[in-house]
């Protein structure tokens, strides 16, 4: 019953109601998690991915009919701008879904007195990505236990652009493989991302709620286009695997839909390195 809460096709001319969903879902799964598995001695240490897997389950049906319905869309005598208008209120309203996520999980990072033990993989993920050079030091000054490993050295802005982008272009791999062998599950991208933001946004405001807002406006500046990046990329993958099906492999008009999904991906990853540049350079200016 959760699971279907909204239907695709109202999503589409309502997408912002997949902000509220997107709350819903993200609470419901991480009070689940606590009060299921909080006390459990092997996987309280896994709560992290447990919150995310829980997100998953509850927004994969409504992933998958999206999808589905975007697919029946595709044309692959549209351009690639035309293809983003045919597709943009699909991408805003998982823009929407998204950023319930964040808000939600940030909402009970705060909130939570065991939030950095709940959010583990995420503050391990943050400090990897802000603090890799040291990494021990900063989960342990965040409240988890027993760190994966250290690092040593220093980084320069231009060390940790490289290393942003690279993750991302990583995480953007991921998405095209995900939608390619199972298109909804980029919802599992959409929701990690989600989490770690989160964990971010709690470390930012140093788990103060008033300060709430302030952290979500830190992150989103760049986490907007980083985020849209990763639903371009996915829509070209799905473009790619309905070709495949649909269509003979070499056909003319499967090359046509080749090459629009490769301008996708092209777009994806100038979006992805615009969104690395204003992490490392813009947003700190502004916070």
């Amino acid at each position: 019953m959760l699971e279907m809460l909204i239907n695709p096709r109202k999503a589409e001319r309502r997408p912002w109601e997949l902000f509220f969903v997107g709350i819903f879902y993200a609470s419901i799964s991480l009070l689940l998690v606590q009060w299921i598995f909080a006390k459990d001695a092997v996987l309280s240490q896994y709560s992290g991915i447990l919150v995310v897997t829980f997100t998953v389950m509850f927004s994969m049906p409504f992933i998958y009919y999206t999808i589905r319905l975007e697919e029946k869309k595709i044309n692959s005598d549209e351009g690639t701008i035309a293809l983003l208008k045919e597709h943009k209120k699909a991408l805003y309203a998982f823009m929407w879904l998204f950023l319930g996520f964040v808000i939600a999980f940030s909402f009970w990072y705060i909130v939570l007195s065991s939030s950095s033990q709940s959010f583990k993989a995420q503050v391990e993920t943050y400090c990897l990505i802000n603090r890799p050079t040291n990494f021990q030091d900063c989960v342990e000054q965040y409240g988890v236990k027993k760190p994966a490993f250290s690092t040593v050295g220093s980084i320069t802005a231009k060390d940790r652009l490289f290393l942003i982008f690279t993750n991302n272009v990583y995480v953007l791999i991921f998405t095209l493989i995900f939608s390619l062998i199972f298109g909804a599950g980029v919802i599992f991208i959409l929701t990690w991302n989600a989490t770690v933001i989160a964990a971010a946004v709690g470390i930012f405001t140093k788990s103060e709620l008033g300060a709430l807002p302030f952290g979500i406006a830190r992150y989103m500046i760049h986490g907007i286009p980083e985020i849209a990046s990763y639903f371009i990329v996915a829509l070209a993958g799905g473009m790619i695997s309905v070709a495949v099906i649909k269509h003979e492999i070499g056909t003319e008009k499967f090359w046509d839909v080749l090459h629009d999904s490769l301008n996708l991906i092209i777009l994806a990853v100038v979006v992805l390195a615009i969104a690395a540049i204003m992490e490392v350079y813009l947003t700190p200016l502004l916070f």
